[in-house]
């Protein structure tokens, strides 16, 4: 197998299986209908509700590749004026009483509840314009976010590049997870969209273009040995194909994606 055909089989294998999408399916469902039934307060109730993100990107990764996959879920309330922290507080209050059993806790600024198979992180947020919304931006102040325009951007960049933005991401990701997440995922997800992938033509190219571009100017010690562990091995995996070792370039590849 070449390192190439490696990283087509790995990207492949790094998506939701029918049935990790079916259950994730019926949780939003149940969230949804908990959500109505808990919040209906005329006129301090929710204005709506739904899921964004990288489970709507096609980005997410399985939890057997990313133990801290989650699927953005966001809480619009109805009535304004309020500081963040409150409307994190109710959502709380209703996680604890509509999953009772489940884990629940604030990772601010969201409210995250784990179950079984998926974890949610509620974002509460107060419709701005548009499509954009105001989110926590800490307990105390704002932030506005358009949840759906990173979307578009993501698309159009996938399409001009033969469809293989996507599973470079997700590759990336991949990496990302196994080395102590060195970058947050969405900052990742986005500054991998803005890279130029002039001269790559297959899935190899693009990721090795992905490590070409990462800098070691990380403030902290460990994630610039990852960086510069992750560069080295994209060094000497060119090196090996170049001078005719497929297999050990394989293994290689293998040490920077793992299976």
């Amino acid at each position: 197998m070449s390192v190439n055909s490696y990283f087509q089989e790995r990207a492949s294998s790094a998506v939701l299986s029918e049935k990790e999408r079916g259950s994730i399916t019926t949780s939003i469902s149940t969230l949804s209908s908990r959500l109505n039934n808990y919040f209906t307060l005329a006129g301090d109730g929710l204005k709506t509700h739904f899921r964004f993100g990288s489970s709507m990107r096609g980005t997410i990764l399985p939890r057997r590749d990313d133990t801290n996959s989650d699927i953005d879920y966001m809480v619009v309330f109805e009535k304004d004026g309020l500081q963040p922290q409150s409307y994190l507080d109710r959502l709380r209050r209703f996680v604890e009483k509509a999953y009772a059993s489940s884990e629940v806790y604030q990772s601010s600024p969201t409210i995250v509840l784990e179950l079984n198979h998926i974890k949610f992180e509620l974002v509460p947020a107060l419709f701005a314009w548009s499509t954009t919304y105001k989110i926590p931006n800490g307990p105390q102040g704002w932030q506005y976010s358009d949840p759906s325009d990173f979307n578009a951007t993501l698309e159009e960049k996938n399409k001009n590049n033969g469809y293989l933005i996507k599973p470079t991401i997700r590759l990336a990701k991949i990496w990302n997870a196994a080395n102590g997440y060195v970058f947050d995922s969405y900052l990742f997800e986005k500054w991998i969209c803005n890279l130029s992938f002039w001269f790559a033509v297959n899935q190899r190219d693009h990721l090795f273009a992905v490590f070409d571009n990462l800098t070691a100017n990380e403030s902290t010690a460990w994630r610039n040995e990852k960086i510069t562990r992750a560069k080295n091995l994209v060094r000497d995996i060119k090196s090996d194909e170049a001078n005719g070792y497929p297999y050990s370039a394989e293994a290689k590849a293998k040490k920077l994606i793992p299976e």
